[in-house]
């Protein structure tokens, strides 16, 4: 089966470094296949003869946190199939992403947290931010003129953002073209 895999805390802030080429190995070894990885920010596509995806994600952050010098707290593993990526972007709220050029659209995907709590701490500026529940993730879309006044970067304090990991839009369309070509 071919899944999509998000990394956190990979590559972020200059922390967590590693190359995609390095990782791409490294996931190969581990007798993943067909891996292609999507920018620098841990995005990658695998296929696994497994149907158990905290499996497949437990044994991908052990390979990270043996091979590679990470601060571990912050590296979590979520495997999604193409039924799950592609429920993400046709449950979007009506027109999300559809507007690059006016607003910068995120999906925030939850590991191991519930909907519900993790959307308390999204506290927007409704000159600037909305936001939407989904179903695993939460839908964050700012107005890029004035994104430098978004309440987003505020959740990176809370201890519920350990459980996150953020993608654009476009990175999200991109994984479920890669997942499903």
């Amino acid at each position: 089966m071919k899944y999509a895999v998000l990394l956190r805390g990979v590559n972020v802030g200059g922390k967590n470094k590693i190359s995609m080429s390095v990782l791409k190995s490294s996931l190969e070894e581990a007798d993943f296949k067909d891996v292609v990885t999507l920018l620098n920010s841990g995005n990658v596509v695998i296929s696994h003869s497994s149907s158990n995806k905290k499996q497949i994600a437990k044994k991908i952050e052990n390979l990270l946190t043996q091979n590679f010098t990470f601060d571990s707290e912050l590296i979590k593993v979520l495997v999604l199939n193409s039924d799950e990526l592609e429920a993400v972007i046709k449950n979007a709220p009506a027109h999300f992403g559809s507007q690059p050029e006016k607003y910068h659209s995120d999906v925030v995907y939850l590991i191991d947290v519930d909907t519900e709590e993790a959307f308390k701490i999204f506290n927007i500026n409704p000159e600037v931010d909305s936001v939407w529940k989904g179903d695993g993730v939460i839908y964050f879309q700012r107005l890029s003129e004035k994104r430098t006044k978004s309440k987003l970067s505020r959740i990176i304090s809370t201890p519920i953002y350990k459980s996150m990991t953020i993608r654009t839009w476009n990175t999200t369309v991109k994984l479920l073209d890669l997942l499903t070509a």
